[in-house]
């Protein structure tokens, strides 16, 4: 797969115009967005009739939906080299840099400050700025999710541990962790403390909470960051949790069985998204009320999570601007978001759906880690993807028994290279 980088270079030759051709009659726009949040068919006519209603009160506006289930930024590049933008698109902060940067859409701002019905002041701010370069915004949140510790009541009832109350070291949460780690008669472990998975946009945090990034402030290179002193303990600590202590089971074991160890009530905590509240609702061996949702654990003052988010941009060259900006507002309007989010899969951009949904103490605690929540790498630097492919190679590497500095030394001159050729 090539990366993002390699790929947007083309993106630049979209700003001489090169849109679909406006068609007679209705103007019809094309939306652009995953294949969907799940597979609820009843959930999907709730969509479909609320596009429905988008028709019904804009007559002359037709919809046509693209569902993209998977490679949705390489196909979305493609449409915007093949002329083929769509007319509004689901952009993803992990990789919104690849578009804003390169100048591919337009500037939203303008449209607020026009437009009387519409409040900035209805999102969150920090998740709003996710796609804003000083002065200008381009897309629009729909909803996002910081990242949490998950934990599962029963797997702590079963080991006679407290639940988690709040602020935590990496050594207390690994104490929590070594508790909860339980085995039979026979020495056979049978249920974990944790369930770390190697995928960098998840672990990312632990770098953060320890005092450590991957790139310099300015994003331009990774040497002198990702090898920091900080980030080389962060890694020891991570593979020593797998690998000597045990907490966690080994990766290659969770990949051999095919099991979910956190999902089938193996693991008692992990660190993921909103988006596993479906999935945590359907798990045969799961209680979604026995799932509970605590703060990261931090070596700082204060935690540090990352924040994922999907908003609604217009491409700049659009041939139906106005009409796009309508469907842009329908599809972040308290109406909409109010039916969509019953999927459970994310935290709302609005404030008030957000709050209205906080009904239980785990959705109100992910409304209080939201203020803790920062963007992704991906949102501001193109080729990103990158740094994530060579982020997990290096834990690879670490877990099958290589040197944590090593490693990191060697995932920085790579990076570097990469970034001087982009």
């Amino acid at each position: 797969m090539r990366s993002y980088a390699v790929v947007a270079i083309s993106l630049t030759c979209l700003l001489a115009g090169c849109q679909r051709a406006t068609e007679k009659g209705p103007v019809v726009l094309h939306l652009a967005n995953w294949g969907g949040a799940n597979d609820d068919i009843e959930f999907g006519r709730k969509v479909d009739a609320l596009y429905h209603q988008f028709e019904t009160e804009n007559p002359g506006i037709k919809l046509e939906i693209e569902s993209v289930p998977d490679q949705y930024v390489q196909k979305m590049i493609l449409g915007f080299v093949a002329n083929a933008a769509p007319d509004v698109l689901s952009l993803d902060a992990a990789s919104a840099a690849v578009f804003i940067n390169n100048g591919v859409l337009q500037d939203l701002e303008p449209f607020v400050q026009k437009d009387q019905q519409f409040q900035k002041s209805d999102f969150w701010p920090n998740v709003l700025g996710i796609d804003s370069r000083k002065d200008r915004l381009y897309a629009i949140p729909g909803d996002f999710t910081p990242l949490v510790c998950y934990y599962n009541k029963a797997c702590f009832d079963r080991a006679h541990v407290p639940y988690p109350t709040g602020h935590w070291t990496y050594q207390q949460f690994l104490e929590t962790a070594k508790r909860l780690t339980l085995r039979d008669a026979s020495g056979k472990i049978t249920q974990y403390g944790f369930n770390f998975t190697n995928w960098m946009p998840g672990w990312i945090v632990w770098l953060w909470n320890n005092g450590g990034d991957v790139l310099t402030q300015d994003g331009d290179h990774a040497d002198g960051a990702i090898n920091s002193p900080a980030n080389i303990q962060t890694i020891a600590f991570l593979r020593d949790m797998v690998q000597k202590e045990k907490v966690s089971p080994d990766l290659s074991q969770t990949a051999a069985t095919g099991v979910d160890p956190f999902g089938n009530g193996e693991a008692a905590m992990e660190i993921s998204g909103h988006w596993m509240i479906p999935s945590y609702k359907s798990a045969p061996k799961l209680k979604l009320d026995q799932i509970g949702v605590t703060e990261l654990p931090t070596n700082l003052t204060k935690p540090k999570t990352v924040m994922y988010e999907v908003g609604f941009a217009i491409p700049k060259n659009a041939p139906h601007p106005e009409e796009s900006w309508k469907l842009v507002k329908y599809l972040t309007s308290h109406l909409y978001q109010q039916s969509y989010q019953q999927t459970g899969i994310a935290v709302c951009g609005r404030k008030d759906v957000a709050t209205e949904r906080a009904k239980d103490a785990r959705e109100q605690k992910f409304l209080d880690i939201v203020p803790t929540a920062r963007p992704p790498w991906g949102a501001s630097v193109v080729g990103y993807d990158f740094v994530e492919q060579e982020g997990k190679k290096m834990m690879e590497r670490v877990l099958g028994g290589a040197d944590p500095k090593a490693s990191l030394d060697e995932m920085a001159h790579r990076i570097d290279s990469y970034f001087k050729v982009r």
